[in-house]
This record gives C-alpha cells, structure tokens and sequence, in this order.
C-alpha cells in the first residue's frame, strides 16, 4: 500500500467509526433524553453547561448552539468554578455537564457545590456507571465502542458522539419552542438568513432627491444627466400629476443609440418602458431581489399606494448588504 493510499484508509476509517458512533445514539434517545429536554424547557434560569478539556470544547459549542436558538446558556470551567466562578450559577439554572468518563477530578469536585445551591443536574457521560452520572437528576449515555484514535486514546469519536447528543437537544428543545426562522434571524441579525428575513426595501431604498425622476416631456438631454446624475442606471418618468408612467433606463439609451444619436426634438415618453417593474417599501429586501432576478433586472421603482415613485432600490445595494445573486450589475 503507497503512502497515499494509508492516507486515504485511515481518513476512511475514521469517518466510519465516527458515523457507527453517531448512529449508536439514536437507539439511546428515549426517556431520559424526553425529560432533559423539558427540564431544560422549563428552566426559568440559564443552562449552565460545564466540561473539561475536549469536552469542554464540545460544551461551548453547545452554548452556542443553544444560545443561537433561543435558549439562554453559559460556560462554566470547571477550574474556573473552583475559583469563584461557580457564583454564576443560580437556584433556578440548570447545569449541563459533559465528561467521557463521568469521574474527571474537576467535575467531581463541582459535583458538591452544585448540589448545595442546590440544581438540577444534566449528565452527558460515555460511562453509565461513573459519579457524574449518579449525581444528575438525568443521565444521558454518550458511551461508544471505540476511539478513531488508533491508541484508543484521543477523544475522536466521542467528543463526536458527545456533539451529536448535544445538537439533538438543542433541535428537540428549539422545536418545543417553536423556534422559528423568524425568531433565528433576530439572533442573527448580521448573518445572511437574518438579513433575508429582517431588512426591508424602505432601509436600502434611495429616498428624497437621490430618486431619479423626470417628467413625460422632459428632454432626452435631462433625462441622461438626471440618470447620470443620481448613479442608479435608470430614471423615473412621471405625468403631470406625479404618478409613474414609466422607467428609463441605461440599457433603454444604449439600445436606442444603436439605430441613432439624433435625439432632437425627443423626449422621456419617446424612450421610456411603459411597465416598469415596481415594488412596497415594506417589503423584505429578499423580495426585491427575487423580482430583480426573475425580471432580469438591476433596479426597481418603489411607490407608494397612489402609484407616485418615493425611492428606487438597485442590485448593488442588494449586494453590499450581503445578498448574493447570478445577476450581473451591468444588466439592465
């Protein structure tokens, strides 16, 4: 066997005991998991969630993970309690404990101070019959057959199994929540999900003097430097009573350059698209840009209820709040 190919076995073999230890789980998700779930459904505190080394790590991803979901959570070192920071934890929190093999020296020494608050206890083990697990008021087994570690040594597959069984939590209690996309978003109002789900066209849109807008008789000549002028690629064209009529845009001018450069004597109306696309200030900015792509489209007119352009919203500020699209910015 090359050097290249024992590479390539042992990534394998890692993967596959890894997913037969994540898949062991599922047999394990039964009571017990059910009554963690509510116990951490009815916490009127936080979830306190402690562990050492490697599980330490598993158990601040799953504060994360819980406080991204709606369910308030802290790190507790176990050192760190020993030093005073076990102050953090109140009679109505719940702690979370994760150790592969339920007798870590640190969390047994956390075990009495716990019990003297006195809270309710969440066990996450790899060993059923350790003092961790007889101190919690719920045991969770996270045991597995082997490390991927060729010692079976390194906490491989059960810092895995540890994650999963902590993820599966987290999901059951966001469900018993009725955690929505919604509610997600609002944790997350800088990642992409809570900009599709919370900016709206009115928070993007020019507004005020920046909209492009000229009237039906206009002359070509303003309506170029009133495009040119105001950056968007595109003006407005209104009647007399300040309803849209139409839409000028630059591709319009390159077209109509193609057969001529006389615009003597033309105006807007001469020019314009007489069905411009348009769109609601209130509306997300995800719908916006849905209407631009399925259009074909770099910009939209935003009206109000009587039809009068108030603002214009083009894909470069889509982009620039961090929406991603297959249209190019030189479509018009």
């Amino acid at each position: 066997m090359t050097a290249q190919q024992k590479i390539i076995a042992a990534g394998k073999r890692v993967v596959d005991i890894e997913t037969i230890a994540s898949a062991a789980l599922a047999k394990r998700i039964d009571a017990h998991f059910a009554r963690a779930v509510q116990m951490m459904l009815k916490c009127a505190g936080r979830v306190i969630v402690t562990g050492m080394g490697k599980s330490g790590n598993i158990a601040q991803k799953f504060v994360a993970t819980l406080n991204s979901t709606g369910t308030p959570a802290v790190f507790l070192h176990p050192s760190d309690a020993m030093h005073g920071d076990v102050g953090m934890v109140q009679k109505k929190d719940i702690v979370v404990a994760i150790s592969k093999s339920g007798d870590t020296p640190e969390i047994a020494q956390l075990i009495p101070l716990l019990r003297r608050l006195p809270v309710k206890m969440i066990a996450i083990v790899g060993k059923k019959d350790s003092l961790l697990a007889d101190a919690a008021a719920v045991a969770l087994d996270a045991s597995v057959a082997q490390e991927a570690c060729p010692n079976n040594l390194a906490p491989t597959a059960s810092t895995t199994a540890a994650l999963v069984m902590c993820d599966a939590l987290a999901v059951a209690l966001l469900e018993q929540k009725n955690f929505s996309a919604s509610n997600f978003a609002n944790v997350h109002p800088g990642g992409q999900l809570g900009r599709r789900l919370l900016l709206k066209v009115e928070e993007i849109m020019a507004r005020g003097r920046a909209v492009p807008i000229v009237k039906l008789d206009s002359p070509i000549q303003k309506t170029i430097l009133e495009i040119s002028s105001k950056r968007l690629g595109a003006t407005c064209v209104v009647n007399g009573g300040g309803k849209l009529a139409g839409i000028v845009t630059d591709g319009d001018l390159r077209r109509f350059m193609e057969h001529t450069t006389n615009f003597t004597g033309l105006t807007a109306r001469d020019l314009m698209s007489k069905s411009p696309k348009t769109i609601s200030q209130d509306v997300l900015a995800q719908a916006a840009l849905e209407k631009m792509e399925t259009h074909n489209i770099t910009q939209l007119i935003v009206t109000d209820q009587k039809q009068r352009p108030i603002g214009m919203v083009h894909l470069h500020e889509l982009v620039k709040a961090g929406f991603t699209t297959s249209l190019s910015l030189e479509n018009e």
